[in-house]
């Protein structure tokens, strides 16, 4: 490894399994050092134990975000653990499958608690903390449906197209007030985790067929994997895209080309 965030601090939430856990798992390896943030602290340790037993810095630290206080005290922890936070990697979601006329309000705002509230509280308390850093980059993990709809996922899409949005008004913000921060969202297609595995199961029969159904929706020819997913993020946080800010890189076998 080359070292692109030797020196750096991370926060990644959701980031004990799945998608979130190669970012950690990347960054760490690039020479980040990484606060693992999750609900789930016995998977979040066993993360930070990964990192460290392949010569990284991490710790873990128990998020819900949607908890502003949880928040605030997360980004306190990683300026105290590390002396400073330059990258904030918001992945934490949920999805909630149902039609429209039949969720409930309570689901719905689930959803959105989870989201886009969960974006906007690590976004509001990051911010302040990367300006006393200097500069940093804040990465806001969306998805193809915050580009286009689904259906039966109305919720997750609406909360995923507000990500992006949120994004770009961030964006603008921090790069017109000299702040030195920047503001970026990606956008994932379908990729292959546990949770995806488990619909696979649901709606497919088993994993290898849900797979092939799955990949059939890109282009490409096949789902991805979370690693391609944290190389994405990865030169998000570097120095490496400096000069990028209110972009969205979607990293989807062309889904969202189609």
């Amino acid at each position: 490894m080359t070292g692109r965030v030797a020196g750096k601090a991370a926060l990644i939430s959701g980031a004990a399994t799945g998608i979130g856990q190669s970012i950690a798992m990347r960054l760490a390896a690039e020479g980040a050092a990484v606060a693992v943030a999750d609900i789930d602290a016995l998977r979040g340790g066993e993360v930070v134990a990964e990192i460290k037993a392949a010569g990284g810095e991490a710790t873990f630290m128990a998020l819900d975000v949607t908890n502003e206080d949880a928040w605030r005290g997360a980004v306190g922890a990683v300026e105290s653990a590390f002396g400073h936070l330059d990258i904030l990697v918001n992945n934490a979601g949920i999805a909630i499958i149902e039609s429209v006329d039949k969720m409930s309000l309570e689901d719905w705002r689930a959803v959105m608690a989870v989201n886009i509230d969960g974006v906007f509280l690590g976004t509001k308390h990051a911010v302040p903390a990367m300006r006393r850093a200097g500069g940093g980059s804040i990465i806001n993990i969306s998805s193809i449906l915050g580009l286009t709809g689904e259906e039966k996922l109305s919720a997750y899409s609406a909360s995923k197209g507000a990500v992006r949005l949120f994004s770009k008004a961030v964006a603008l913000e921090c790069g017109r007030d000299g702040s030195g921060i920047r503001v970026n969202s990606v956008h994932p297609g379908y990729i292959h985790t546990a949770m995806m595995e488990d619909t696979c199961r649901r709606d497919y029969g088993d994993i290898p067929t849900g797979l092939a159904a799955l990949g059939k929706l890109h282009p490409i020819g096949r789902v991805g994997e979370p690693e391609e997913i944290a190389a994405g993020v990865l030169y998000l946080a570097s120095d490496e895209s400096k000069f990028v800010t209110g972009s969205e890189l979607a990293i989807d076998g062309g889904y969202s080309a189609a």
